[in-house]
């Protein structure tokens, strides 16, 4: 994916964020940086203020997958899944890299979301999909 021009980006802990002209969030990861570990209070203080940038209600979000990303631990799947949940109206996922794409499929297959998922290799694609969910 690329950042479009002209276009008001979010720098988050571990991604550049921002919204289409349809309020459709995207997330792109910063090249080069892990996926730190953060402690569940410390997730909540980050849910929190993820809520209050997407005006505390579900949003329609295409990511692109991180490569350095690891799958959460057994005890941190529920409560991850969870807090996602309360944030997601529908999630477009592009992979390029089949272990980033294996480790998504490995999360969402182990905990179902309560929310649509489908992965897809550009954009362009995951854009039109998403388009039904607005």
């Amino acid at each position: 994916m690329k950042i479009p021009e002209n276009t008001k980006t979010i720098d988050w802990q571990t991604s550049i964020m921002w919204f289409d002209d349809e309020g459709v969030l995207y997330s792109l990861p910063k090249p080069g940086v892990p996926e730190p570990e953060l402690s569940r209070e410390e997730t909540l203080v980050q849910m929190e203020k993820f809520k209050k940038l997407i005006g505390n209600k579900k949003v329609c979000m295409i990511l692109e997958s991180n490569s350095n990303s690891k799958p959460p631990k057994k005890e941190d799947r529920d409560f991850i899944a969870d807090q996602l949940n309360q944030v997601t109206k529908a999630m477009g996922i592009i992979s390029t890299s089949p272990l980033s794409r294996m480790i998504a499929n490995l999360f969402f297959g182990l905990k179902p979301p309560a929310y649509p998922v489908k992965f897809f290799s550009n954009e362009i694609d995951a854009k039109a999909w998403i388009k039904q969910y607005l």
